[in-house]
C-alpha cells in the first residue's frame, strides 16, 4: 500500500492519529499540505539537531569489521558508529553507479525521474537538492569531498554555504581542490586532505545548527591506499567467492552475458584496460587487499573526524549518517566492478547515529534505499521539499527510532546500458526480502530470478524452472507496474562521442 501512497499521506496519517496540543503543530501540517519547508516540533523531528552525512564510494555492504567480511579487515571506527548507532542491515541503491546514485541520495528521486542516469548526465535545470531546503531553512550548510555529478569541474554547487571539493573522480593523492571558488594545491593523500577539511570546518567556521556532508573518493577503484597502509594485508590469505571460478555449474542457468563479462572489461579474465598503468596488471588477489587495505585508511580518517565532533562537543547535538553510493564486487560471477543487480552491487553500508535518538546497537532490517535519504533527513530537520517535487522515497526516521510502521515489500532497480562501458546491459530489477528478479533489456538473452533465502550468492537462476513460474511473472508484473506509477518506462538515449569501447583495437 505504501509504494502506492505519497509520503504526504503517512505524514498527515500520523498527525491525525495524534492529539494536536498547539498551534505550531496544526500549522506545520498545512505547511506541509502546501508543500511548504516548515519547521515542526512533532514527535519525529529535531529542528536544533546537526546533521551530518558520510558518504564514501565503491563501499560494499558486508566490508566492515563487525560482519566479519574478510576476517582480517579492519574498521574499528565504523563498528564504534555501529555500536553507538544504528545498523541499516538492508540497505539498497535505486542505480549502482557514482553519479546517478549521488543525484537519488539528493533529492529522493529514482534516476529515471531526476534524468542523471549515467556519469555524464548533466543535473537537469531546476533540480532541487534537499541541502538547498536545509539552507533555507535557517541551517548552515557545508559540502566537503567528491561531488562527481552533472559536469566534471570542481565549481561550487547551490545549497551549500562552504564548499570544497575537485574535478570529476579527483586522484588519490596531491589533490586541486577548489575551496569557495578558489583553487589550491595540496599534497599528501586526498582522505586525510579531506578529513582535515572538515575539521577545520567544524572547529571555525560551523554554525548550529549545520549540515555536513563530507564524500570521500575512497574507496574508488582503482584502490590505492595511504603509503603508510600499502601492503598492510599482502600477506592475508583471500577466501574468494565460489561464484567466482568459471566453472560450468556458475554459469549454467545464467544469461550469457554473465560469462561474457568475466572475459571483458570488469571481468577478473580479461581485463581490457588497465588503470594502475602497470606491467603487469595487478591481480585479483592485490586488487582485494589493495581494496581492505584503501577501506582501512578510510575507516582511520571517519574515526579522525568523529573523534573531532566529539572534542569540539557537537557529537550529542547531532546526527550522523554514514553510508556508500554503490557496491562492488570483488570475484563474484567473474566481475570486479558494480553496475549490475547482483547483491554485491546493490546492497550498501549504512550506519545512523544520533543519540538520545537511535538506541545504541540497534538494527533496522527494513528495505532502505538511497532515495530515503533526502526525506529522512528533512523529516528529523522538521522540513519538507514544496508540494510541486515528486519524492519517490520515504522517511525511515521512525525506524530509526525503534517504531514499527507500515513500509515497503519490495525495492526498484535500474542501470542504463554505457556505451563507454558496454559490457553490462540494461537492467531494471525487483527485490524483495526473499526473491529477486532481474529483467535484462534490449539484448537476446534470459532474464534472472533468484531465492536469495536457499542461494544467497546467486548462482542458481530459477527464471526456466517450471515451479517458479508464477512468481516470476508476478514479480516481473510488480516491476513494471512500479516503473509506470514512478514514470519510469522510457530509455534514456545519450549520442556517443569519440572511439567507442567495442571499436577499438585490442593488443595481440
Amino acid at each position: 500500500m505504501n509504494e502506492l501512497c505519497p509520503p504526504m499521506f503517512f505524514e498527515i496519517l500520523r498527525l491525525m492519529t495524534q492529539k494536536i496540543g498547539s498551534f505550531l503543530q496544526i500549522a506545520a501540517l498545512f505547511g506541509l499540505a502546501a508543500g511548504l519547508p516548515l519547521r515542526t516540533s512533532g514527535e519525529d523531528t529535531d529542528s536544533s539537531r546537526n546533521i551530518i552525512v558520510i558518504l564514501s564510494d565503491d563501499h560494499r555492504y558486508d566490508f566492515m569489521g563487525f560482519m566479519d567480511t574478510p576476517s582480517f579487515l579492519e574498521t574499528p571506527n565504523l563498528d564504534r558508529i555501529a555500536s553507538q548507532g544504528a545498523h541499516i542491515q538492508n540497505a539498497f541503491v535505486s542505480t549502482s553507479l557514482c553519479s546517478p546514485s549521488r543525484a537519488s541520495i539528493l533529492t529522493g528521486q529514482y534516476a529515471h525521474r531526476h534524468g542523471v542516469v549515467d556519469n555524464q548526465r548533466r543535473v537537469p535545470e531546476g533540480t532541487l537538492f534537499f541541502p538547498e531546503v536545509l539552507q533555507d531553512s535557517g541551517y548552515h550548510t557545508a559540502f566537503i569531498g567528491k561531488w562527481h555529478m552533472g559536469r566534471a569541474s570542481a565549481e561550487p554547487r547551490r545549497g551549500f554555504d562552504h564548499w570544497v571539493s575537485f574535478r570529476g573522480q579527483g586522484s588519490y593523492f596531491d589533490p586541486t581542490l577548489n575551496i569557495n571558488g578558489n583553487k589550491r594545491e595540496f599534497s599528501g593523500y586526498t582522505t586525510d586532505i579531506l578529513t582535515k577539511q572538515a575539521r577545520e570546518w567544524l572547529k571555525n567556521e560551523a554554525q548550529e545548527p549545520f549540515f555536513l556532508y563530507l564524500s570521500y573518493k575512497a574507496v574508488h577503484y582503482p584502490f590505492q591506499p595511504a603509503k603508510r597502509h600499502d601492503e598492510r594485508y599482502a600477506n592475508k590469505e583471500v577466501e574468494f567467492p565460489e561464484t567466482t571460478a568459471n566453472t560450468e555449474e556458475n554459469y549454467a542457468s545464467q544469461p550469457q552475458w554473465v560469462r561474457e563479462r568475466r572475459y571483458s572489461i570488469h571481468g577478473v579474465d580479461h581485463m581490457l584496460t588497465d588503470p594502475f598503468d602497470k606491467d603487469p596488471v595487478p591481480s585479483l588477489k592485490e586488487l582485494y587487499h589493495q581494496y581492505c587495505e584503501t577501506l582501512y585508511g578510510l575507516d582511520e580518517n571517519i574515526g579522525r573526524f568523529f573523534d573531532a565532533l566529539q572534542e569540539m562537543g557537537y557529537a550529542k547535538s547531532s546526527a550522523l549518517l554514514y553510508l556508500g553510493d554503490n557496491g562492488f564486487a570483488l570475484g563474484e560471477h567473474g566481475f570486479y566492478d558494480k553496475r549490475d543487480a547482483f547483491e554485491e552491487s546493490i546492497r550498501i553500508p549504512m550506519l545512523a547515529y544520533a543519540p538520545d535518538l537511535i538506541e545504541p546497537g540497534s538494527s533496522v532490517p527494513q528495505l532502505i534505499q538511497n532515495i530515503d535519504i533526502a526525506p529522512t533527513l528533512l523529516d528529523l530537520a522538521g522540513v519538507g521539499f514544496p508540494n510541486e517535487v515528486t519524492v519517490d522515497g520515504r522517511s525511515f526516521l521512525p525506524l530509526l527510532k525503534g517504531k514499527d510502521i507500515p513500509w515497503r515489500e519490495s525495492i526498484l532497480y535500474e542501470y542504463y546500458w554505457e556505451w563507454n562501458f558496454p559490457a553490462t546491459p540494461t537492467v531494471f530489477a525487483l527485490r524483495s526480502q526473499r526473491f529477486k528478479y532481474i529483467f535484462y533489456h534490449g539484448i537476446w538473452d534470459q532474464n534472472g530470478l533468484y531465492d536469495l533465502k536457499t542461494d544467497p550468492h546467486e548462482r542458481h537462476n530459477l527464471i526456466r524452472v517450471p515451479a517458479f513460474q508464477e512468481k516470476a511473472a508476478k514479480m516481473r508484473d510488480e516491476l513494471f507496474d512500479r516503473l509506470e506509477r514512478t514514470d519510469g518506462m522510457t530509455i534514456p538515449l545519450r549520442r556517443p562521442k569519440g572511439t567507442q569501447f567495442y571499436d577499438r583495437k585490442l593488443k595481440d
